[in-house]
């Protein structure tokens, strides 16, 4: 689940670790809304609790409000990948590997719709202490999407924010993301956190922020090399 933090005193608000900064980086081009993403009303009413790792309450007990640096993670999912860069073909005659029935030709990119502002995002969370980032981005996919993905390869590292939020706490965000291919699992939102998960076609993705935007790019992009700042 993307356990990012909602720190103390304010347990049931939920931040991404994009937390909502501007991120200059090339963007690809924006594609059109799937009418069938954007039937879905915009502003969501949620009530229900988000999760925050452990962890982050436990620093913000001893810090308060003030500026904490947390690792986070990106990951862009795709499911029929054909030749994309660094990708494999699922094996048919692999008895682990759910093959869908009638799936486009195109790549499908893996979103949820966050339950607290409605937007939709490639899986995001936060990388628990002592965790690889890897590893963290496979547990998050399978905890938010009920979705099964294997880590092909690093897309970016990238710092996002400062962020404060309206409790007054401060945080910034050192992104680690990753293209990952689909192993198994339809997705549905999983954990409570997000109200949708679908495998959406690349041609129907709905309209997101910069940074999102971008690391899909990258993910599609036949540059294997990672992106960073410098």
């Amino acid at each position: 689940m993307a356990r990012t933090p909602v720190l103390l005193p304010h347990p049931t608000r939920k931040s991404t670790n994009d937390g909502g900064a501007s991120i200059a980086a090339t963007s690809p081009r924006r594609h059109l809304a799937s009418p069938r993403l954007a039937a879905t009303p915009l502003h969501l009413h949620y009530t229900g609790l988000m999760a925050t790792p452990q962890f982050i309450l436990d620093l913000r007990e001893h810090i308060g409000n003030a500026p904490l640096w947390v690792p986070g993670c990106t990951g862009v999912v795709v499911r029929n990948p054909g030749n994309l860069p660094g990708n494999s073909v699922p094996d048919p005659d692999d008895p682990d590997v759910d093959i869908p029935q009638n799936t486009p030709d195109e790549p499908e990119i893996l979103i949820v719709r966050r339950a607290d502002n409605g937007t939709w995002t490639p899986v995001t969370g936060i990388i628990d202490p002592g965790e690889e980032p890897a590893a963290a981005i496979v547990r998050e996919v399978k905890e938010e999407a009920d979705v099964v993905a294997a880590p092909i390869r690093l897309l970016s590292t990238e710092v996002v924010g400062p962020t404060r939020y309206a409790n007054g706490d401060v945080a910034t965000y050192l992104d680690v993301a990753f293209a990952l291919e689909w192993v198994s699992g339809e997705p549905r939102p999983a954990d409570g956190e997000n109200t949708e998960a679908a495998f959406v076609p690349v041609s129907e993705l709905p309209p997101m922020n910069a940074r999102f935007e971008a690391v899909i790019a990258r993910a599609l992009s036949d540059d294997c090399a990672a992106w960073f700042r410098s």
